[in-house]
């Protein structure tokens, strides 16, 4: 330990030694200038400046037109000038197509395939437009079908937030008529579908059960978690074919419909859908026919 110390001393002394730097005169001797310096003065005099000097330079290179003369950097001014000759190139290209056709109307006309009251430049630059009136732009009959295809696919997809590119389209859990409709002003945030006793109850969609459990008012519940926020709800059911944590499929058997609970009339399902935290109209998103 005593040899380090003794090493970093005689480092540091070597560093604070000073020095005495003198400018003489050749030929009388005569002592011009003089400096007293150490090695650690030196060593932060030719950092600062070599700090010094590649800011100056950097500043050069950012902010004046010297960085035009730096291979790899292109003047503005050149720039601008490339992009007016292209405009005039492309339309001298098209003044010159225009002329050669001219020219070629002229050769006609000598040889006698076409007649001079014929021979007009503006009739031939008019050449170059498509008249709109003589264009039929009404839809086909494919066209139409085509159309009325996406309008149906999209009235059905709950999700916008999946995208343009992601087909996500609901599957019917039930087909029946609707006893009862979603009403937002009664609280009503379901839609009543008349079916058979233990007929098939089917998911909407690939998700998963959060929720199976029995309920004395609406019997036996079944709540599936799907992609992007989607929740669909089925009450009211005589059994549950699927248990909390079971992953399901779209348009697979989930329950059997039936009439139990306090809150039931007869043989149903209430139908619920839920988007984001807010229940949205099943209807609108699902045919029930």
């Amino acid at each position: 330990m005593s040899q380090t110390k003794e090493n970093k001393k005689k480092f540091t002394k070597k560093l604070l030694h000073k020095y005495r730097l003198v400018v003489l005169n050749e030929d009388t001797f005569e002592e011009r200038l003089s400096f007293k310096l150490t090695k650690l003065n030196l060593f932060v005099a030719i950092t600062s400046s070599a700090i010094l000097l590649i800011a100056l330079t950097t500043f050069i290179i950012a902010f004046t037109g010297l960085r035009e003369y730096i291979p790899g950097y292109s003047s503005t001014k050149l720039k601008r000038q490339a992009t007016e000759l292209t405009y005039k190139t492309d339309s001298l290209q098209t003044a010159l197509m225009l002329n050669n056709q001219f020219y070629e109307s002229i050769r006609k006309v000598l040889t006698g395939d076409l007649e001079i009251g014929d021979l007009n430049r503006d009739s031939i630059l008019n050449t170059q437009r498509i008249d709109s009136e003589y264009i039929d732009l009404s839809p086909s009959r494919a066209d139409s079908l085509l159309r009325e295809e996406v309008a149906l696919e999209d009235k059905y997809n709950v999700l916008q937030t999946a995208g343009s590119d992601i087909e996500f389209v609901l599957f019917p859990p039930v087909k029946g008529p609707i006893t009862e409709a979603y009403n937002i002003k009664t609280r009503h945030y379901a839609i009543d579908i008349v079916v058979a006793k233990n007929a098939p109850v089917k998911s909407v969609a690939d998700g998963r059960v959060i929720f199976a459990e029995w309920s004395a008012e609406t019997g036996y519940v079944m709540i599936i978690e799907h992609n992007y926020g989607l929740l669909s709800v089925y009450k009211h059911n005589s059994s549950l074919t699927k248990e909390q944590g079971d992953f399901v499929r779209s348009g697979e058997v989930v329950a059997a419909a039936g009439s139990a609970g306090e809150l039931t009339t007869g043989p149903h399902l209430h139908f619920e859908l839920w988007n984001e935290g807010n229940p949205v109209n099943p209807q609108d998103y699902i045919d029930f026919d």
